[in-house]
């Protein structure tokens, strides 16, 4: 994108900003990448779910907590959080049952349900962040 100038209301032309930078802070890419992150997630534990009783399963999981902590951070948060990456992986902390899987059926439940919830909340959030944008703008909300 080249050079925009924008003529305020004082009439002094400044050099305007991305707008994508003025309407997408740093708290509404977190925000993004939390649900991207918690979605990931909701996906490795209904995939432990349905491989509950295969033997020898490993249980997997996205750790997109972490990532985001990191993320925010670091000094550039902003471009942290543009390449911030989830991936599932092998969860070995838990204990292993006697045919080799490692999905506890309870704690996978309870860890889906909890996982939609904050999933849901953030979609919440950047809803209402997104309509406080639009009354702004004078385009409803």
């Amino acid at each position: 994108m080249g050079r925009v100038w924008v003529q305020g209301r004082t009439g002094y032309p400044f050099l305007a900003r991305n707008p994508s930078t003025v309407l997408f802070d740093t708290t509404q890419n977190a925000l993004e990448a939390a649900i991207s992150g918690a979605a990931q997630r909701q996906q490795a534990l209904a995939v432990n779910l349905a491989n509950a009783n295969t033997p020898g399963y490993q249980r997997v999981d996205v750790d997109f907590h972490s990532s985001l902590t990191a993320a925010l951070g670091s000094d550039d948060a902003q471009g942290a959080l543009h390449s911030v990456k989830f991936a599932a992986q092998v969860d070995a902390s838990g204990a292993t049952r006697a045919d080799g899987s490692s999905v506890d059926v309870d704690a996978e439940s309870a860890k889906l349900a909890a996982n939609a919830l904050e999933h849901q909340a953030a979609v919440q959030v950047a809803h209402a962040r997104i309509g406080i944008l639009k009354a702004a703008m004078g385009t409803g909300a």
